[in-house]
């Protein structure tokens, strides 16, 4: 066990997950810049800078004071995280106007991770206990972020493709929520965190 966990938090684990993420995202991002040069939709752009905001601080992570070596939180979580990145504009949406949402998510999701900095992470782990910024209002502001972004991308680039990523995106999302705080409780810190901001993703509602 020691050993695994040696391995999953040594320097080629690191190198090697950051290479991964950054290659798959070079695709996202390519079809995003180039549909905003096409369509100049601003939220298009919007929307791949708050990935490219998550890849940043992914790729520059500190290292884990613990992280969780169960292979079911290793699958929800790369699943969870690389998913998102199937999204692919369209020339057509449902409902256009809902490109607020996604605007307003990606602001959200700019802010939090901004919060989290360099204390982000795809697998359940704890690197630090956050609190502070988007942390006062809910426990998990990246993904209550996602649940309106994501929402705001398919309504305003609908596709089968994308409307399949987005059930498996909710999902996952929530299992990963389920994941992260069962290992997070392992902290008498994070558990005093769970008194205090009681709501997961929206404030007196859930």
């Amino acid at each position: 066990m020691n050993r695994r966990i040696a391995f999953l938090t040594s320097r080629w684990a690191h190198i090697f997950s950051g290479v991964l993420f950054g290659f798959i995202f070079l695709f996202f991002a390519g079809a995003h810049l180039l549909s905003f040069l096409k369509s100049h939709h601003v939220s298009l752009l919007i929307f791949a800078l708050s990935e490219t905001l998550i890849v940043f601080f992914y790729v520059f992570r500190s290292k884990p004071l613990t992280i969780s070596v169960h292979g079911y939180d290793w699958l929800v979580a790369f699943l969870g995280t690389f998913l998102p990145l199937c999204y692919r504009p369209s020339e057509w949406g449902v409902l256009p106007i809902a490109n607020v949402l996604l605007v307003t998510g990606a602001i959200i999701q700019i802010l939090s991770v901004l919060s989290l900095n360099r204390s982000f992470a795809i697998i359940a782990a704890n690197r630090k206990i956050k609190t502070a910024g988007m942390y006062r209002f809910v426990r998990h502001p990246i993904y209550a972020s996602y649940c309106l972004t994501l929402l705001g991308y398919v309504l305003t680039n609908t596709t089968l493709q994308n409307g399949l990523v987005y059930g498996l995106s909710m999902l996952f999302l929530y299992l990963r929520i389920i994941s992260e705080e069962k290992h997070l409780s392992l902290d008498p810190l994070y558990r005093d965190y769970k008194l205090k901001v009681r709501y997961k993703l929206i404030p007196y509602l859930l």
